[in-house]
């Protein structure tokens, strides 16, 4: 009889994974915690914390199911602390002829996976149909596709699924309500404050666990407040469909100084974890407006972020790594600013975000384009620097979903494949949808002088840098007559501006520290250990 031992890693806690059906009498079900995981990039502490605790979580709901289920603790002694060793040593010692895994959400996990395929513990690959689309049919969607685009593939997702269409037509008329949805928020508004959940001794035991072990990295544990069960995930969607659906559409692109969730769901941890499917959110946003809960540009607003957007970088990653993560168009080759660890920046709207990001591990996604995003992009960071820090910082930072919007949307270094223009801005974009200027102590409105906000001349200085590359862009034409009507003096000066900051700003080349890239990948693949002093 087979007895194999199927691998559950910690963004596959779903009862339904291909890997848990149908399994044999003596199969044996594993859930790795590995040291190597946590550190390949210093992730945020409540980070690890969520997905060890879910991942105990899950391994208790599936004893009670009856399989037989060997936890990985971090600080077992026998732990090899890294994934792929700690597999097959479980393997070995319950004597399973394969081991049985979903395909995993890095490339680094996939090929190293894929390279002990044909081992004589072979290890057998299944495909993740958690989702709506499979990287083979992303692959059919994008042949003879010069310039595909995530509108066209979003409405092929509409009319497949069946979400707000009526008949062959979309709901409403229209296909995308994105233009409804760019209001800044009323000073007087205020958005309910998400839910609290109950920490259990589980919880509690990990975040202990995490605080002696990544006590270093950057964040806080001080106010973890993620869900860590399916039934807490579905308390949040509950939430966030009753209390939060009906203003995110309009709001979705506004920022507050003093609120970090607005009208954001903040359901992408939970999703990205599996313990919601992104179908049943979807099928539940919808019911909001078909049932006169919600309006339609909210309820489209939100579901695009998950059928188009969600699937479409899915898409793109496995479509195009290993090269895919290499790409620099922009040849932006900066070190990360310092204050992206510390927060020690006079630009409040940076300050904010960081600061943020350091107490949630959370910052929702215009902090993240058009702030943090929009700093690295005028500063020159490194693509890899950016990512990095970004698959580090945020709890719901997958590289296949980090990856392509980081690299793509936010760096433009892909070129134009994710996104037609850069999403470049000065401080205007800042005042007009939040109210961090009014804290600031530079003034949007001027681009030189000491008060002026270093996005302004950092701004036109990245235009004027990358005119050979973007001036043909349609969509760039009106911004670029505005910089050939500017005189040759007050180009300069901006120019000097913008030099003068970036000579003055601390970089942080902490990510270069790992080594060449051939190196890292051996190590995060887990083929080199981790060195005694940062193993627990």
């Amino acid at each position: 009889m087979p007895r194999p031992l199927v691998l559950v890693l910690g963004d596959q806690l779903t009862p339904a994974l291909a890997s848990l059906r149908d399994l044999p009498e003596d199969a044996v079900v594993a859930l790795c915690e590995v040291a190597a995981e946590g550190r390949y990039v210093p992730h945020h502490p409540q980070k690890i914390a969520l997905m060890l605790s879910a991942m105990r979580h899950f391994a208790q709901a599936l004893r009670e199911r009856g399989l037989r289920v060997h936890y990985s603790a971090l600080d077992d002694p026998d732990n090899a602390q890294a994934l792929v060793p700690e597999a097959e040593r479980l393997a070995a010692l319950y004597d399973c002829d394969e081991i049985r895994v979903v395909r995993p959400g890095e490339w680094r996990l996939w090929q190293a996976m894929h390279e002990r395929e044909n081992a004589a513990l072979p290890w057998r690959l299944l495909e993740d149909d958690r989702f709506f689309t499979t990287p083979a049919a992303f692959t059919a969607w994008m042949q003879g596709r010069k310039a595909p685009r995530m509108e066209h593939f979003y409405r092929e997702q509409r009319r497949r699924t069946g979400l707000l269409m009526e008949g062959d037509q979309p709901a409403g008329g229209r296909w995308n309500y994105d233009h409804d949805n760019r209001e800044p928020l009323p000073a007087s508004l205020e958005a309910p404050e998400p839910p609290r959940h109950r920490r259990d001794a589980v919880t509690e035991e990990v975040l202990a666990l995490v605080a002696e072990h990544f006590g270093e990295h950057f964040g806080t544990l001080d106010g973890f407040h993620w869900p860590v069960t399916r039934r807490q995930a579905l308390g949040d969607l509950r939430h966030f469909l009753a209390r939060l659906l009906p203003d995110f559409g309009r709001y979705q692109d506004a920022i507050r100084d003093d609120a970090p969730f607005l009208f954001h769901s903040r359901l992408s941890a939970a999703l990205n974890l599996g313990l919601l499917s992104p179908r049943e959110v979807c099928e539940a946003a919808e019911r909001e407006y078909l049932e006169g809960r919600a309006p339609l540009n909210s309820v489209e607003g939100f579901i695009r972020q998950i059928l188009g957007w969600r699937e479409y970088v899915r898409g793109l990653y496995w479509t195009r790594m290993p090269d895919y993560k290499r790409s620099n168009a922009l040849n932006a080759e900066g070190d990360l600013p310092a204050c992206y660890w510390s927060g020690d920046t006079e630009l409040r709207c940076l300050s904010r975000a960081i600061e943020m990001t350091r107490d949630n591990a959370y910052a929702h996604h215009i902090q993240r384009l058009m702030v943090t995003g929009n700093v690295a992009l005028l500063c020159d960071v490194s693509p890899e620097a950016l990512c990095d820090w970004y698959l580090a910082v945020y709890a719901d930072a997958c590289e296949w979903v980090e990856l392509p919007n980081t690299l793509g949307m936010v760096l433009h270094a892909d070129g134009g494949l994710m996104g037609s223009k850069p999403y470049c801005a000065s401080g205007k974009y800042i005042d007009r949808m939040s109210d961090h200027c009014r804290h600031c102590r530079y003034d949007p409105r001027r681009v030189t002088g000491p008060d002026a906000c270093p996005l302004n001349s950092l701004y036109w200085r990245f235009l004027e840098r990358h005119a050979e590359t973007l001036s043909a862009n349609p969509r760039m034409k009106l911004i670029y007559g505005s910089l050939a009507r500017m005189g040759d003096a007050k180009r300069s000066a901006m120019r000097e501006q913008a030099e003068a900051f970036l000579a003055a700003l601390p970089r942080s080349s902490a990510w270069r520290q790992a080594g060449d890239e051939p190196e890292r990948r051996r190590h995060l693949a887990g083929y080199v250990s981790v060195p005694s002093e940062e193993t627990p």
